[in-house]
């Protein structure tokens, strides 16, 4: 656990490393990271906008990640891997909630459920921006029979929404001296302003039983 925030929290240093190791195979790396932590209900802890952020911070060095092939691969594994998530929640259904375990639990869920009944059918666009719910979002709707067509115009819009503005945020800003000599507190800040649209809800349903 401990190994792992170190690697969430010092992106930067650990993706450069990759970067010399893996050579233009970090870019199918990075493609499966993202398909997984969106397409996949078992993964919602993998890093998803932090690691966006890093990878645009990247782009901006010499000798750095090409932007646009970041850009359009991940925004292509964003829409599969919500794609898949879909069709495993229309197919199996509420059987995987049926009892608590390790990855599917029903709090996560609620939580969801409580994204869907603020943001309706653009809680798929939303959900993108928030960890846990980004990764709930689409198996809630298939679990919900949403219609695939609205699902997927939804799908490919908060792809392209949530892929661009952290590359392009990392990008723009990762490199600038003040953020690189703070680079874990600026991945932790987004990390935790990512949480906030989970949070809030949660806080909130709280105080009422409360």
């Amino acid at each position: 656990m401990t190994q792992f925030l170190d690697i969430i929290l010092h992106l930067d240093q650990h993706l450069l490393s990759w970067l010399t190791l893996f050579g233009p195979w970090i870019y199918v790396l990075m493609f499966i990271v993202i398909f997984c932590e969106t397409g996949l209900v078992v993964t919602p802890f993998l890093p998803g906008d932090s690691l966006l952020f890093a990878l645009g911070a990247l782009t901006a060095l010499e000798n750095g990640l090409d932007l646009w092939i970041l850009l359009i691969s991940l925004t292509i594994a964003g829409i599969l891997g919500d794609t898949v998530n879909y069709h495993i929640g229309k197919y199996l259904g509420p059987k995987v909630f049926e009892q608590d375990s390790r990855f599917f639990k029903k709090e996560y869920l609620n939580q969801t459920n409580a994204f869907y009944e603020r943001w309706g059918a653009f809680t798929i666009v939303a959900a993108r921006f928030a960890p846990i719910a980004r990764t709930f979002a689409p198996f809630v709707a298939g679990l919900g029979s949403m219609n695939y067509k609205k699902f997927i115009s939804y799908n490919v819009l908060g792809a392209i929404a949530w892929v661009f503005t952290f590359i392009l945020a990392g990008h723009f800003f990762g490199n600038l001296p003040v953020v690189k000599r703070n680079f874990h507190i600026v991945i932790f800040g987004v990390i935790a302003v990512s949480a906030l649209p989970m949070v809030i809800p949660w806080v909130k349903s709280r105080l009422k039983k409360a």
